[in-house]
């Protein structure tokens, strides 16, 4: 395995190298769950390597690389578990009268081909205005509505899907006591906090169905948009577009709801590993692959502060640990 660095500990493991190479020498069936944003087909470039798939010509010649990695994910993980993926309708153009690439029926597609049942999708809901002023599309500006409102567009949802692996599983995910803790603007009410971690008849916990019902819901209309690691630091002379890492909220909800602690979390596009710090400070264990260095500096420099949120006890992180190659020098 082509490992450029590495950082291993009792509650990660992230690596600077390629995620197919990386995954491959993973065991068959030994991910609990998988959350990750892929390169959306060419929205962003992240770097001139010919390996990252963001630098593919167009949709079909991504799809065929990211097939590669929708195969290995689909070999690690345990039967009936999740995959969950981050992504958005991707707009052709920037000059009114958008034309739409549906990435999220793509990756649908892609998924139904190689193992996995299409199980739902959560609409994460962004501020129009907000929207408008980080990508100044056209489309969505007032004026365009005053001189041609034919030529609008919308403010773009994002999508998780939500994947399971055909098959049985074998582990429940359970939460005996409810859920503890709520990832999201709308706080559950104080008058039900004498609820959390009720004992006894779950019917009767009030705080948890709180949770619940939002976390059920079609639509996800408080996730902190700006409650995202640190990335600025990470950027270098070969970002060619913004790039904004996925929201905490959106990890920690589906991490929570799709993992018991002390399993398993695998993340193949890591960035500047937000999906290993919502898994590590939730009690799961994370593995994360990065082929861009500056994203993969950056995220060791953010994963040490898990330190300090949560302390896993565990002997041991993986057992496969010692048949990883060693990063080179």
């Amino acid at each position: 395995m082509a490992v450029i660095d590495s950082v291993i500990n009792d509650r990660y493991a992230i690596y600077n190298g390629d995620c197919i190479e990386v995954m491959s020498e993973l065991p068959s069936e030994s991910v609990d769950l998988t959350v990750y944003s892929p390169p959306f087909a060419g929205l962003y470039q992240y770097s001139s390597d010919d390996r990252d798939m963001s630098n593919c010509l167009d949709a079909d010649e991504f799809f065929e690389h990211y097939g590669f990695c929708i195969d290995q994910i689909a070999r690690l993980t345990k039967p009936g578990r999740i995959s969950a993926v981050h992504c958005m309708d991707i707009p052709l153009s920037n000059s009114g009268c958008d034309a739409m690439f549906d990435l999220p029926g793509r990756i649908i597609a892609e998924h139904e081909l190689r193992g996995f049942s299409y199980a739902g999708r959560r609409v994460i809901w962004k501020e129009p205005l907000m929207v408008r002023n980080r990508t100044m599309m056209k489309s969505l500006h007032h004026k365009t509505l005053c001189e041609d409102s034919t030529r609008c567009s919308i403010a773009n949802a994002d999508y998780l899907l939500m994947f399971r692996r055909k098959g049985e599983n074998a582990v429940p995910v359970n939460h005996d006591v409810g859920l503890m803790s709520y990832a999201g603007e709308n706080q559950p009410p104080a008058e039900l906090s004498k609820y959390r971690g009720f004992v006894g008849d779950q019917k009767k916990n009030a705080y948890s169905q709180y949770i619940w019902r939002q976390y059920a819901s079609s639509v996800w209309m408080d996730i902190r948009i700006d409650r995202v690691l640190k990335f600025r630091e990470a950027k270098d002379g070969e970002d060619e577009k913004h790039v904004h890492p996925l929201q905490l909220d959106v990890i920690e909800r589906a991490v929570v709801m799709w993992s018991n602690p002390g399993e398993i979390v695998l993340t193949p596009f890591m960035g500047v590993g937000s999906e290993v710090y919502g898994a590590a400070i939730n009690g799961r264990r994370a593995i994360g692959a990065e082929l861009k260095p500056s994203y993969f500096h950056q995220a060791a420099l953010n994963l040490e502060a898990t330190e300090e949120v949560v302390a896993v006890a565990s002997p041991r992180l993986f057992e496969m640990e010692d048949e990883l190659e060693e990063p080179a020098t």
